[in-house]
């Protein structure tokens, strides 16, 4: 299929006036061309940080500004949110997550990066089999290896972070919480991470507040990323990462949303609350972070990094509200958008594509959210369902837009 649009992102750099795509569909072959009138084409965006089976609300913490967030971990254990979670979640603290209580946690977390225009998703946890990562309606990120963090160590699974990096075989991403806030504990955090042999090239740290210059520099020298969670890190800290002095010295930074439980309800929302408390940053560097610099640091295949106008299979459509495709960002919703294709396979747009595509009702949803008509893949509609039959009452998620 031939989809030609007004413009296009092709990457953080390029920009394509009149742009045509040839997008490849899984079992569609139809030569059809279309033109489709106020969109703009951008890649789908990746979330390099969430955990999924937190995907709950309110936010947690009532204590805040917290010194680390290894206090906030117990202090959130108090919490109604937590509290009312797993009760739904009927979860005896094991992190084995193909249980059905726990693919439904987990399948709210990817409705709410759907919804955003994500089509992949770091879910940091320990790292599970292919029952879990075979479950979802987006890409979860499969190929990882993980620490919790230095100071707490993998207390919810896995083995020592020296063991998780060796499994790694450096050839996919280490993930680790790191310095995730303002005190000794965690200024203390990069030099240990550093001792025991954990700052490597495809090191990705998340947080990473309590940084310094010196060590900031470090992880540029070694090619490491660091992802940014704003929402995250101002809701619990205070402060967040340093993050001019990042750029400034060619840091791979990414952008994470957190678990709603301390973050944003989703990656717009955290495009929106870095251009209220950062405006200086450009836009189009904040899409180079949830596309190119996330491939990077998730290490994943260049068809994620650039479209490919000739063989498109990764693809995001979104209403033109802004001529300039990076200040549109600030105006998506998920009404907005208009599809989301990645690997291939579409997972969400207007409800016209069902036709076009010859797509099967039966692997896919519709619903109204404004006044526009959407399909989605799979069923969140029954998922809702169940949380509200467990709960006993209505529960609404702000990252569902039904």
């Amino acid at each position: 299929m031939i989809i030609k649009v007004g413009a296009g992102v092709l990457h953080s750099e390029l920009l394509k006036p009149n742009l045509s795509l040839k997008l490849m569909v899984e079992d569609f072959e139809d030569d059809m061309s279309l033109e489709i009138p106020g969109a703009i084409a951008y890649l789908p965006f990746i979330n390099s940080h969430d955990h999924l089976i937190g995907n709950w609300v309110p936010r947690a913490g009532d204590n805040r500004p917290y010194a680390n967030s290894h206090i906030w971990v117990e202090d959130m254990k108090e919490s109604f949110s937590f509290q009312e979670r797993n009760h739904f979640w009927e979860n005896d603290g094991s992190f084995q997550l193909c249980t059905p209580r726990s693919l439904q946690m987990a399948l709210l977390g990817c409705y709410k990066n759907i919804f955003s225009g994500c089509g992949v998703v770091q879910d940091h946890a320990p790292v599970q089999g292919a029952c879990y990562y075979d479950s979802f309606p987006i890409n979860v990120l499969e190929d990882f290896r993980q620490c919790h963090s230095i100071t707490l160590g993998n207390w919810w699974g896995g083995e020592t972070p020296q063991k998780e990096m060796e499994l790694s075989g450096r050839d996919m991403p280490f993930i680790i919480h790191l310095a995730e806030g303002i005190d000794e504990i965690s200024r203390q955090e990069f030099a240990q991470l550093a001792e025991q042999g954990l700052l490597q090239r495809n090191t990705l740290i998340i947080h990473g507040i309590a940084l310094t210059e010196e060590e900031l520099i470090k992880i540029a020298q070694t090619g490491a990323s660091v992802c940014w969670c704003p929402s995250s890190n101002y809701y619990l800290i205070g402060e967040t990462l340093k993050i001019d002095l990042a750029l400034k010295h060619g840091v791979n930074v990414v952008i994470g949303t957190d678990s709603t439980m301390s973050g944003g309800v989703n990656l717009i929302a955290e495009f929106n609350l870095i251009h209220q408390k950062h405006p200086h940053i450009p836009l189009k560097t904040l899409y180079k972070m949830v596309t190119e610099n996330a491939a990077k640091a998730l290490m994943l295949p260049s068809s994620y990094a650039r479209l490919n106008p000739e063989n498109c299979h990764n693809l995001l459509l979104v209403e033109k509200h802004d001529p300039d495709p990076f200040e549109n960002l600030l105006m998506m919703e998920a009404s907005s958008i208009k599809l989301l294709v990645e690997d291939g396979v579409p997972r969400f747009g207007d409800v016209e594509w069902m036709e076009r595509l010859d797509l099967d009702e039966d692997e896919y949803t519709m619903f109204r959210t404004g006044n526009k008509e959407k399909f989605v893949l799979g069923d969140p509609l029954e998922l809702n369902d169940l949380v509200d039959e467990a709960l006993g009452y209505h529960k609404d998620f702000p990252f569902l837009p039904f």
